[in-house]
């Protein structure tokens, strides 16, 4: 009989205990519940556009390479030892000017002697065609003092012309580069002197597929930049090659461009856009605005807040649960929905939406990196929200 009081207060004590566990966990999620539910998540401040039709500006970027428009590297064409370096590194030097001489005292003997012989043979040319017309000479002195005329002059013109190329001169004006002979060196011809490169006016050549060789056109214009966010160059497209490389299927084109500044060298990598007409109407964000992740892209589109689910008739928060927050007086709060977009061409920073957003919608442009989708938010009226930047919750203003 003992035994059995014992054992239903036991069980009376067990069955009390779990009630009670089974009626604080209930108790406890509907509180937990209740809580997070009235909790409001801070507000975020973005800066934000509206998505208005625009005036798309098309181009064909590349890759190119810089070229001087005029470049060669100077060469020795009679050899001998080097007397005078007339330039330094970087000179800009005219047309004609002349940069290295080379010892010519010998070919300069040889050049008088050469020139006396002409006169000579100048003057028994003249003495045969008297005694021919006084008819004491022949037909054949005459034609052998011709001869030995035209051979001294041949002699003196091709010691003028060794004179002339070792007087080294530039042939066009432009930046000359280091010398690379010095004086007193032999030197043989094929030897290089320096280079020289006109530096005012650049060619530049590039490839483009050939599905946009018929957007090509010589004359059209085109800008250059060494940075692919910074085109300062402008010039034109002065030569589209006729030949697709059966390789790659890229065509070669060529354009120039002004240098005042001497800001471009001749190797350099250049970035490059053709400038294609322009198209109305077109919808684009800044590229900041788009986010790629594993699952699309997408936007945040600046939209309404939801009104507050009414509570139900007779429901009442748990106790302890937080206070509704209460309702926004002027105006309803502004939240962040993640639009995912279909994307088109890029220029310049831009980016173009084929679908997903309409013209008008509220397009946040920079802090979209702290939203998810529901987020409160609010536009910061100057456009650049600061780091870090989370209002408290009930300050948003539309």
């Amino acid at each position: 009989m003992k035994r059995t009081i014992i054992a239903t207060i036991f069980l009376v004590l067990v069955a009390a205990l779990c009630g009670l566990l089974i009626f604080m966990n209930v108790f406890f999620d509907k509180a937990t519940a209740q809580f997070f539910a009235n909790m409001k998540q801070p507000v975020v401040t973005i800066s934000a556009e509206e998505l208005k039709p625009t005036t798309w500006e098309p181009g064909i970027e590349a890759v190119g390479t810089v070229a001087a428009f005029q470049g060669v590297d100077i060469a020795v064409q009679a050899g001998g030892i080097v007397k005078q370096i007339l330039f330094k590194a970087n000179d800009r030097v005219k047309e004609g000017q002349l940069l290295v001489q080379i010892d010519d005292a010998v070919d300069r003997a040889g050049l008088l002697s050469a020139k006396t012989s002409v006169s000579v043979g100048q003057d028994a040319l003249d003495r045969a065609q008297q005694l021919l017309d006084r008819k004491v000479g022949t037909i054949a002195s005459l034609q052998d003092a011709q001869n030995n005329l035209d051979k001294a002059k041949g002699q003196l013109q091709q010691i003028e012309a060794t004179v002339d190329q070792k007087a080294i001169k530039a042939p066009f004006a432009g930046t000359i580069g280091i010398p690379k002979i010095d004086v007193g060196q032999y030197v043989q011809p094929g030897t290089i002197v320096a280079t020289l490169q006109d530096l005012d006016t650049m060619k530049v050549n590039f490839t483009v597929p050939e599905q946009r060789l018929a957007s090509l056109k010589i004359g059209q214009p085109a800008k250059f930049g060494l940075d692919e966010n910074n085109l300062n160059f402008t010039g034109e497209i002065t030569g589209i090659d006729p030949k697709i490389d059966p390789a790659s299927r890229l065509v070669t084109v060529q354009a120039r461009v002004a240098n005042a500044d001497g800001t471009l060298r001749p190797g350099q990598f250049i970035h490059v856009r053709v400038q294609l007409p322009a198209e109305p109407n077109i919808l684009a964000v800044p590229q900041t605005a788009v986010t790629i992740s594993l699952y699309g892209t997408y936007v945040y589109v600046v939209d309404k807040a939801p009104p507050p689910p009414a509570a139900k008739e007779g429901e009442k928060p748990a106790e302890g649960a937080a206070a509704p927050a209460p309702a926004a007086g002027a105006a309803p709060d502004l939240v962040a929905k993640q639009v995912f977009v279909k994307t088109g061409r890029r220029s310049d920073g831009w980016i173009e939406l084929l679908d997903g957003v309409k013209a008008g919608d509220m397009i946040v442009t920079s802090g979209q990196n702290k939203l998810s989708p529901g987020s409160p938010v609010a536009i910061d009226p100057s456009g650049t929200p600061p780091m870090g930047a989370v209002e408290k919750a009930g300050s948003v203003t539309p």
